[in-house]
């Protein structure tokens, strides 16, 4: 595994020191996506910043922006250095900007799978048990940048129905709620019909599976999952990858990732709060898993 970590690193490096030369830090700067309270982002990334302070020995700082953007800005920007990604959000900084940042490693399923799913759902008591059953009533995304929840159920949802995703077209309203926990809530309280999160698929759907947006409501106390069901489910998505900025120095990205990479046998209970769920771990992840992802987006941007 270290192995595979420092060739994974050596290359990054080699392939970014003709872009820019390499940063001294006296602090590292952790960002966490939007989509759920900000608070309980914070607290459940602070183990991590814990951690890489005691590694690194410089202050680390969390900052959980309101949107998806707002971690990618910072991330091209250069004022985060660290942080977990949806694949349509690397692909997004990965597009404006190929040498700003990495993946170095990616969440592993409890099987040791990799990968997720965007899942539909709608309330039980609503009568709606397929995407069929939807048509001309209100549906959620979350972000425009999420993977989940926008890129890839605006990609497959029109293979099915063979309508666009604008309002009127085959649902009533398209709706951005403006993250996963909004969309969970909305349709929990009855304010749209249906809408998308994500969640690896494993486990007791009484339980928000293993791990994602629907655990981690149920972890909190906003869901009861028996008053909810599953209507529509993606193919697998590539795993979420953790990225971090090429300019910084190389040994700071090769002990970050070491601590990212041993944190579900170091640390579990750091591992779920990070993960949103139960997870085997972290494993080493690189580009090439992502350019489907990558293609997809700027394909949509086309559209």
């Amino acid at each position: 595994m270290k192995k595979t970590i420092a060739l994974a690193l050596a290359a990054s490096t080699a392939l970014c020191s003709a872009a820019f030369a390499e940063e001294k830090i006296t602090e590292f700067r952790i960002g966490i996506l939007g989509g759920e309270n900000a608070q309980d982002r914070l607290n459940n990334n602070e183990c991590l910043a814990d951690k890489i302070t005691e590694t690194l020995h410089v202050p680390v700082k969390l900052y959980a922006p309101a949107d998806y953007n707002g971690v990618i800005q910072g991330l091209l920007g250069g004022t985060l250095d660290l942080a977990l990604l949806g694949p349509s959000g690397y692909a997004a900084v990965h597009i404006a900007d190929p040498n700003a940042v990495s993946p170095v490693v990616v969440k592993v399923n409890t099987d040791g799978s990799i990968g997720y799913y965007s899942i539909g759902f709608a309330r039980v008591d609503s009568g709606l048990t397929k995407l069929e059953d939807v048509k001309g009533k209100v549906f959620g995304f979350g972000d425009p940048n999420s993977t989940s929840g926008y890129l890839i159920p605006s990609i497959e949802i029109p293979q099915i129905t063979g309508a666009s995703m604008e309002s009127g077209d085959y649902f009533g309203e398209v709706r951005f709620t403006g993250g996963h926990e909004q969309t969970i809530i909305a349709v929990s309280n009855g304010d749209i019909d249906a809408g998308v999160t994500w969640a690896d698929g494993q486990g007791n759907w009484e339980d928000g599976y293993n791990f994602g947006a629907l655990r981690k409501a149920v972890d909190a106390g906003l869901v009861d999952m028996n008053d909810l069901v599953e209507i529509w489910r993606s193919k697998l998505i590539p795993g979420e990858p953790i990225v971090v900025r090429n300019a910084l120095p190389a040994d700071v990205r090769a002990k970050v990732t070491e601590v990212l990479d041993t944190l579900g046998e170091t640390d579990p209970e750091c591992a779920y709060g990070v993960a949103g769920g139960e997870v085997r771990g972290f494993d080493p992840i690189t580009h090439e898993a992502y350019i489907s992802i990558v293609e997809a987006r700027k394909a949509k941007i086309g559209s």
